[in-house]
This record gives structure tokens, sequence and C-alpha cells, in this order.
């Protein structure tokens, strides 16, 4: 390449992915569920987080909120119908290499998670290792096993390799959480197709 003072420089190229980069978790899930929406695989939406407003300011262009509160704990971010089947789950990001902190979910969550497991809809948590460059899909009833019987404040990325289920990065859908839940689960009877072989 010839540059303005006529020195020649060459192109420093790195093998760097840049599939997601500055995409984040959530919103990689929402094209997800947009592909799976418009194709008409399922019907999973983003569940709006309840607030209560207090004071409306108006301007030309509209109203706009001035001031406004959460009302309530919100449970999961996401939740809908696949296949005759109700699926319920959240998604988490993690900076760390080596484990997810169990901080990162709310305890209302995790009892959430637990009531929807018990009542035997399908739910799980999509974590993100961000410098790891890897998403998770972790059923609840592994979630649960490791916070009810480890006294640890994380959930090793070990753990995770064994008990939850990689999901590829891809063009469409983003990160095809379903096809787990097809493997694991089956159609409409609801019987899981891993779990009889």
């Amino acid at each position: 390449m010839k540059y303005p003072s006529g020195i020649k420089r060459t192109a420093k190229v790195n093998n760097i992915n840049y599939a997601n980069r500055g995409m984040s978790l959530e919103e990689d899930i929402n094209l997800t569920n947009q592909y799976y929406h418009d194709e008409k695989i399922a019907y999973i939406y983003k569940k709006p987080t309840p607030i209560q407003i207090n004071q409306v300011k108006y301007y030309q262009d509209g109203p706009r909120i001035k001031d406004a509160f959460f009302k309530e704990a919100s449970t999961t971010d996401y939740n809908g119908l696949y296949n005759g089947l109700y699926i319920d789950f959240d998604v988490k990001e993690s900076s760390n290499k080596t484990s997810f902190p169990i901080s990162n979910i709310h305890s209302h969550q995790i009892e959430h998670l637990r009531n929807i497991n018990d009542n035997k809809g399908i739910s799980f948590l999509i974590v993100r290792f961000n410098k790891l460059d890897k998403n998770y899909l972790i059923l609840t009833e592994d979630l649960l096993y490791h916070i009810d019987n480890y006294d640890k404040k994380s959930i090793s990325v070990s753990y995770f390799e064994e008990k939850a289920h990689l999901l590829e990065l891809k063009y469409r859908p983003r990160l095809d959480y379903l096809k787990v839940i097809e493997r694991l689960y089956g159609g409409k009877n609801g019987k899981s197709k891993e779990k009889q072989d």
C-alpha cells in the first residue's frame, strides 16, 4: 500500500474472530428469537421490566418519563412456547476466564427457575464467557445441583464444560439454543429423545 509520504507499509493481519464484536448476548438472543418467530419455529419474547411511572414531562416530540421505579423484582428475561413446550430462561455474561459468579444470578431469579423446573417447564440459563468467546446453555437442574451441593461462590468453567451445552455462534440463528431443547425434550409429547436412548 502506498501512503502520501511514499513509504510502503504492509498491513499486519492477526487471526481475530470478529463474529461477535460489539454485540451483547442479549442482542444475540433477541436476533435468534426474531429468527424463530419469522420462521414460525417458536414464540419466545423478552419480558418487559415492570416499572411504576411517577412523573411524565411532555415535549413537542412526545412524552418522556422523568421519574419511575421498579415495581417488583423481575424474574427471568425470556419466556414462550416451542413445539408445545413452555420455556423460561435468563441470559448472563461474565468477564471471568475461570468461573461464573453465582452472585450474577439474583436469589429471586433462582427461586423462579426452581419453580418453573418443579412444575415441569423447561428452564435454563444461557451464559457467555466473554474472554473465552464461549456460550453455554445450562439447565436449571444442573445449575441448582451446583448451588445446592457445593459451598462455592462461583461455578467453574469446567462444570459448564461437563454439564452444560456449548452453543455455536452462527449467522442465522445467532445462538440456536432450541437445537439443544429439541435434542433433550423432543416435540409435543415432551419426552426426552436423549434420555430415551
